[in-house]
């Protein structure tokens, strides 16, 4: 389905997580920790470009920033594998509140949407929820 003149819009969540970052990383950042929580699967073709598959779609990806144990940062591509001027993106960052030991997971989702934001809230937060129920947190 192809659909015209929509607006990108960011979408910024925080979610409590009781997981380390050395934990949660690969879960964030490989085909197979992404498999379990977020997409159906995932593949990489010999260009590092992802293959994330959700709803019976192919989504292709590359990370384009990554700092270890700290935060991933995927650009998505269109259907030909090729860059967009103004990408979608999505980016996992891992925050610790210094004070209270508290880690969390900063989710920031850059796409074409029409949906409200507490509506995106709700989706991220299921998958979240999927996470945390697989590293304990």
């Amino acid at each position: 389905m192809i659909i015209t003149n929509m607006e990108k819009r960011k979408y910024e969540f925080e979610f409590e997580i009781n997981a380390t970052p050395k934990l949660l990383y690969p879960y964030l950042a490989t085909p197979g920790g992404l498999e379990q929580w977020f997409a159906d699967k995932v593949t990489i073709d010999g260009d590092k470009v992802q293959n994330m598959v959700w709803d019976g779609e192919d989504h292709f990806a590359k990370i384009t920033s990554q700092k270890v144990f700290k935060s991933v940062k995927y650009e998505f591509l269109n259907e030909n594998k090729k860059p967009e001027k103004d990408p979608s993106y999505m980016e996992f960052s891992m925050i610790k509140n210094e004070m209270t030991e508290t880690y969390y997971l900063h989710v920031t989702d850059y796409m074409d949407s029409d949906v409200d934001e507490t509506e995106q809230y709700e989706v991220w937060e299921s998958l979240v929820d999927e996470l945390k129920a697989i590293v304990g947190g």
